[in-house]
């Protein structure tokens, strides 16, 4: 197969596109903890919830997809369709109320959450199942 220079300017171009934001944000996350997580708390509530479900979406999803509807037929379309509620509830929920606890990972906002040794325990249980099984 070879490439027409249609086809460079568009390798090119997505590259770019992934590797300038790249650049220009790394030099500031690198400044401290809070610029690597929360960029310094800078994001709206809003684009910190929409980061929050697109990090749920990659490569597989459409795998994924495609697999409920083999399986169910076109009733699972359903089944996939409750994310986009889910989606929803963390965007204009959910992420209004992380800012506001101002934690910086899922673990810490289960130690304000819930305290003493039933924290531990949640950490420890998502610590290993995400780390192991998700």
């Amino acid at each position: 197969m070879k490439l027409e220079a249609l086809d460079w300017i568009i390798i090119v171009a997505t590259l770019a596109v992934c590797f300038l934001p790249a650049l220009f944000f790394g030099k500031r996350a690198g400044r401290s903890t809070s610029e690597f997580f929360v960029s310094g708390r800078a994001v709206p509530w809003w684009l910190a919830g929409l980061s929050m479900v697109a990090t749920t979406f990659s490569a597989d999803t459409p795998n994924l997809v495609t697999d409920i509807v083999r399986r169910n037929g076109v009733a699972g379309n359903w089944v996939w369709w409750a994310f986009v509620l889910t989606g929803l509830a963390t965007v204009f929920f959910y992420a209004r109320l992380w800012r506001r606890s101002e934690v910086m990972t899922d673990l810490e906002f289960y130690e304000v959450r819930y305290s003493g040794k039933a924290a531990g325990v949640v950490r420890g249980f998502r610590s290993v199942y995400l780390g192991l099984f998700f």
